[in-house]
């Protein structure tokens, strides 16, 4: 639609976690290489973040990073009860999901992570929106699967990422034993000022873009209504292209800038 008109060759700001047009600010950098770690090391990780700050980009970087070795279960849906967690854990382990009793199933997948791990394997469990598992029964099921080591190694690397709640809701008591589990806690931060600017031109330079399409004025104006928040600079950018080639303007201002945000409803501008 506007690509050719702005010589690009792909939509820089789509809002899809394609790894291609990860930014690495200072906190993304950080927060890959723990998770990066935590696979090594077999370790447990927390990554959370708030919404659109780009937690679910980061871990399709990490598995597009993980080599052949490497058997990743990611659970994009958590609103699971521990049966169907269990279940789902199984069915994408290529295990029969024929068994009828809990502890049946465990051990098939206690045998299906000890078997990888002496064949020199790495089994990676990523949990998305974790602060969305119902409820603490599920959650002791998740710890049970922490369980599965050997006196010098965990068997398995497990990463919950979620919103801020998710800590909130392992301070309970009842869900301690989990928490004190976690070898490394991460918060992804948003974008600085400064980061914005380099985050919107590497995501033009990836579409294609090699020159200016965005004033200073109009970066300024951008990082004040999305507050560096990566999902909400993609919304408005986008809404600036749009309205920049229906207006026939080569170069994004401030004024499209504060127009697409007002057409957003962000900073003040929505109406009851």
């Amino acid at each position: 639609m506007y690509e050719e008109f702005y010589g690009l060759n792909s939509r820089p700001f789509n809002k899809t976690p394609d790894p291609r047009f990860l930014f690495f600010s200072k906190t993304h950098e950080e927060a890959l290489a723990r998770l990066h770690y935590a696979v090594e090391e077999r370790e447990i990780v927390m990554l959370t973040g708030g919404v659109g700050c780009g937690k679910t980009t980061l871990t399709r970087a990490l598995m597009d990073r993980l080599d052949d070795r490497c058997t990743v279960v990611n659970i994009i849906n958590p609103r699971l009860t521990p049966s169907q967690f269990l279940r789902t854990i199984a069915k994408r382990l290529g295990i029969g999901i024929s068994y009828n009793l809990k502890a049946d199933l465990l051990d098939a997948i206690y045998e299906k992570f000890y078997n990888g791990y002496e064949a020199g394997n790495f089994f990676v469990i990523i949990i998305d929106e974790a602060q969305l598992i119902p409820n603490r029964d599920t959650f002791e099921e998740i710890r049970l699967l922490t369980n599965f080591q050997l006196d010098h190694s965990n068997l398995i690397s497990l990463i919950l990422v979620g919103q801020p709640d998710l800590r909130r809701r392992l301070d309970h008591k009842s869900l301690l034993p989990l928490k004190q589990r976690v070898g490394l806690f991460y918060h992804l931060d948003a974008l600085s000022n400064d980061e914005l600017k380099g985050y919107v031109e590497y995501r033009l330079r990836v579409s294609g873009r090699e020159g200016v399409l965005f004033t200073d004025e109009a970066l300024e104006c951008l990082y004040l209504y999305s507050k560096g928040i990566p999902r909400l600079i993609n919304s408005i950018a986008t809404s600036a292209l749009l309205d920049g080639f229906a207006q026939d303007i080569n170069i994004i201002n401030e004024r499209l800038i504060e127009d697409a945000s007002k057409e957003l409803g962000l900073n003040g501008y929505r109406e009851d």
